[in-house]
């Protein structure tokens, strides 16, 4: 009997970088023109087989404005992967990668800060035919290789590139860096977004 493994991953950056965008396009081959900001968070499931294992990738989609950033230390552990997306289009999305890294060590469980492998991923390099491109490869291939050779991956949502060799990527380095409490179910998740939902509150 093959062995079943479920592997967590976490999707963090800025909002409207196309997080959620690259998993729907990932799991059901889906992309949407319409922008609709996620609230809270949620995921989805993909399985793969790698070699003589089945693995189930869950992937949790975040959502990118700031008073969601801090989500708490249940929804980060047990993680496998981190992937980290920006906006090849926006500087400011770049820049903001150093801090959701260092809120993803800040809340997953001290002792897994060096366990858990990041994935860098580049996207809308569609957008425009490439003219609106404002931060170079150069630039991000320094920044990854700066914190210890992160993997990197230039990617269009809405063009289904390089997609699923990224996540492919993520699920070699998950299965890896495999946890065993990656059965762990994060508490609150649901709490939190029926309660942005009572008070009215809009991600638009």
């Amino acid at each position: 009997m093959k062995r079943r493994n479920l592997l967590k991953v976490i999707v963090l950056g800025d909002s409207g970088v196309g997080k959620t965008s690259l998993m729907n396009q990932y799991v059901y081959n889906k992309f949407s023109q319409q922008y609709k900001a996620t609230i809270g968070a949620d995921f989805v499931t993909k399985e793969l087989q790698m070699d003589d294992k089945l693995v189930t990738l869950q992937i949790w989609d975040t959502a990118g404005q700031e008073r969601f950033q801090s989500l708490g230390s249940a929804f980060y552990r047990g993680a496998d992967c981190c992937v980290l997306v920006y906006d090849v289009n926006v500087q400011k999305t770049f820049e903001s990668l150093q801090n959701w890294r260092e809120e993803f060590l800040k809340q997953a469980d001290p002792g897994e800060h060096e366990a858990c492998p990041f994935v860098l991923l580049g996207n809308k390099i569609d957008t425009d035919g490439g003219s609106s491109r404002v931060v170079p490869q150069k630039k991000a291939l320094e920044w990854c290789a700066y914190r210890g050779n992160i993997p990197y991956f230039e990617t269009s949502a809405k063009e289904d590139y390089n997609i699923d060799e990224a996540f492919l990527c993520v699920a070699k380095i998950a299965l890896k860096n495999e946890h065993k409490d990656i059965y762990y179910q994060p508490q609150g998740i649901s709490e939190t977004v029926s309660e942005v939902e009572q008070r009215g509150g809009c991600a638009c």
